[in-house]
């Protein structure tokens, strides 16, 4: 049986109208394909863990109070 969430077509203007709610549903796992004019525009899916945000250096551990970004522009 396949366990791939099912995927709900909605109108961008009821997106407009109840985002918060259908933010809710991404972060209970459900999946929207918003369609404008009845053509797809857009999918909103939950992030997976395998795709979340690269690590970014924390530049307080090298140096303490940070790097002045000037710095390390100049070294690019």
């Amino acid at each position: 049986m396949d366990k791939t969430p099912q995927t709900t077509i909605i109108g961008l203007k009821e997106l407009r109208d109840r985002l918060s709610e259908y933010i809710e549903g991404v972060e209970e796992g459900k999946s929207f394909i918003v369609v404008k004019h009845s053509k797809p525009v857009f999918r909103m899916t939950p992030v997976e863990e395998d795709e979340l945000w690269e690590p970014v250096v924390d530049f307080t551990a090298i140096k303490p109070g940070g790097i002045d970004i000037n710095d390390i522009l100049s070294r690019l």
